[in-house]
């Protein structure tokens, strides 16, 4: 989508964030005039979790930071829309600048720092668009940065979000908020599944890891994962990691890099969650994914669904119809009559 590139592009990153935010939150009050429907190729329609995905194309956390446009990115043909991360009290986040493209790498690096309104704020917009939006909704809940109990912050934004959600995520693997990776480790990772799967009721709880975990410690959180009864794994969030191809000046900003760069990452974690879990455990793969063709991969490598977030940056809002449309002429050439016949098929 070439014409979405150059106004965009000409101003601040995070400005240019916050404006594509609230053009679509204004086309979704006008009723996502002209929007894509999430439901055209029935192929695509999958169940995980106990929920009905129309297809597998979601939008990944950290996009609509506060919920203010639900309706309209489900009108750009994503199945599910993921908001988020919200805390229990609102924060500033991290200082500015903290979002930086890079352009000759199809990447961005940010350092927001779980910068949002609040858990208040955004399930009350929540609250005043249900029973009005096409397709499911996540909501992803995170711990404030100066909480003296991160478990208990966890536990009380699921309860709360539990309501109003179709499922609920725990991401514990931004690395932009001191010490919130150390969850990923025992005895607080027990600790934290056991109260949040409490709090949650019957609702779907997915569970969202970091890219930059060895070997033994994904073993170790899939089998937690799988104990403590979590309906699905995100693989996984942005990276610390550098990859020596990097050319923007910007690789050497602090935070989390995503986008293009960290495909390869994220396919090697993908393939090890699945080796992990001997398929116990449905997988949702983040990370540099841009094309039908690379959502193809991922579900052919283990991945039941799939998550976008940068690549929205350099292809446009167009995205997550054309993924739908050529993953669904990928099945169809493959002989797959539904999309749950190619999870694992690699």
């Amino acid at each position: 989508m070439a014409w979405y590139h150059p106004a965009l592009f000409a101003i601040d990153a995070e400005r240019a964030h916050m404006l594509t935010v609230r053009s679509l939150a204004a086309w979704g009050k006008a009723g996502t005039p002209f929007g894509t429907a999430p439901d055209r190729f029935p192929r695509l329609r999958t169940t995980v979790a106990g929920l009905d995905f129309a297809n597998p194309v979601g939008l990944a956390a950290g996009v609509d930071k506060d919920g203010e446009a639900i309706a309209g990115f489900l009108g750009l043909g994503f199945g599910a829309v993921e908001i988020g991360t919200l805390t229990p009290r609102p924060q500033p986040g991290n200082a500015k600048p903290r979002l930086f493209r890079l352009p000759e790498d199809r990447a961005v690096v940010n350092r927001y720092g779980f910068n949002n309104g609040g858990l208040d704020a955004g399930l009350a917009r929540v609250a005043a668009m249900n029973g009005k939006r096409r397709g499911l909704l996540g909501i992803n809940v995170g711990a404030n940065k100066d909480s003296t109990d991160r478990i208990a912050d966890y536990a009380k934004g699921v309860a709360a979000a539990a309501p109003l959600a179709d499922y609920l995520t725990i991401n514990i693997s931004s690395p932009n908020t001191p010490g919130l990776r150390d969850l990923q480790a025992q005895p607080l990772l027990g600790e934290l599944l056991t109260a949040t799967r409490a709090a949650s009721g019957q609702r779907p709880l997915f569970l969202k890891i970091a890219p930059d975990l060895d070997r033994a410690d994904l073993d170790a959180i899939v089998r937690a994962a799988i104990d403590g009864r979590i309906d699905a794994l995100i693989v996984s969030n942005t990276t610390v990691s550098r990859p020596a191809s990097l050319r923007s000046p910007n690789a050497t900003e602090t935070g989390g890099l995503s986008g293009a760069p960290l495909a390869p990452l994220a396919r090697a974690k993908l393939a090890e969650a699945r080796s992990a879990s001997g398929g116990a455990i449905p997988l949702i793969s983040v990370g540099g994914i841009d094309s039908g063709a690379e959502a193809y991969a991922r579900i052919r490598a283990g991945a039941s669904l799939i998550q976008l977030y940068s690549a929205m940056v350099y292809e446009g809002p167009g995205l997550p119809g054309r993924i739908a449309r050529e993953l669904d002429a990928l099945l169809a050439r493959d002989g797959f009559a539904v999309l749950a016949d190619a999870v694992a098929a690699g």
